[in-house]
């Protein structure tokens, strides 16, 4: 009699993080902030100027940073990370920035960097892949002597590219998988260096083009056609570079990434996503 295999159970992603009641508030309220600490010069009053807010960039730093600690502390509290999430944590965001150690001015150094951040998230889950982000650019900034004011938003802006990743529906497996992964990447990748360029131009007033520069006071349409035509003279090509990158790299090597990732989860006893 002949016996029929059973049918194959396609890949599956894990919760290596469960984000509770307590950590989902702090991973909120730090998510609020950055958002405010971005979009803050678009709503000043007029009249008001930029310098009367250059001595709250510390205030915003330390803010920042404290409710991303908030978020780890939170969710040590829950139960929702344990010794193992945490050793992957630490070797994945190790991994990260050692690559990021190989020249983090080059574009496609970064497209690496992007390219950890999107598979784990996306096998590991949002919650792990928001602190892997956080904590991967945290750590290559330490080793790289790159720790000042954008660090923060450089945190938030890889914690989001990661988070989202494991967003993406689950029922997409296969080669449908890494393209659908890929195309995010790209996509964030962009979003990324939107926000980046956006929290340093602010600062950009007086200088030799100033259609290029922020306007204190000026209407959010002004500011933000401006911004744009700011960022499309100086950060598309580094964006579409890292995006490039990052997509070349998901879909050579995505697919044997994502598995063994789950492979580890697996072993690593990590709860399923539903």
């Amino acid at each position: 009699m002949t016996t029929l295999a059973p049918p194959l159970r396609p890949p599956t992603s894990v919760r290596a993080v469960q984000v509770r009641w307590r950590s989902g508030l702090a991973l909120a309220a730090t998510s609020v902030l950055g958002v405010a600490a971005f979009l803050w010069p678009l709503f000043i009053g007029h009249g008001a100027g930029i310098d009367g807010h250059e001595a709250d960039a510390p205030f915003i730093v330390a803010g920042l940073l404290a409710l991303l600690l908030a978020t780890v502390l939170a969710e040590l509290a829950d139960g929702g990370i344990d010794a193992r999430a945490l050793a992957m944590l630490g070797v994945l965001a190790s991994a990260g920035s050692l690559l990021r150690l190989l020249d983090p001015r080059i574009a496609l150094t970064e497209g690496m960097v992007f390219f950890l951040l999107a598979p784990a998230g996306r096998a590991l889950g949002r919650g792990f892949g928001f602190l892997l982000g956080a904590l991967t650019l945290f750590a290559s900034a330490l080793l790289t002597v790159g720790v000042g004011p954008w660090l923060p938003f450089q945190m938030l802006g890889a914690g989001w590219f990661a988070f989202g990743a494991g967003c993406l529906p689950q029922r997409v497996h296969g080669r449908a998988e890494v393209l659908m992964l890929a195309v995010y990447a790209v996509a964030a990748s962009e979003i990324y260096g939107i926000l980046l360029d956006f929290s340093f131009w602010p600062f950009r007033i007086g200088t030799t083009t100033p259609q290029l520069d922020y306007v204190p006071g000026g209407s959010v349409a002004t500011n933000l056609h401006h911004f744009w035509a700011f960022h499309s003279a100086t950060g598309v090509g580094w964006d579409l570079l890292r995006g490039f990158g990052t997509f070349v790299l998901v879909i050579a090597a995505g697919r044997p990434v994502l598995a063994a990732l789950r492979r580890a989860s697996r072993h690593a006893g990590f709860e399923e996503a539903p």
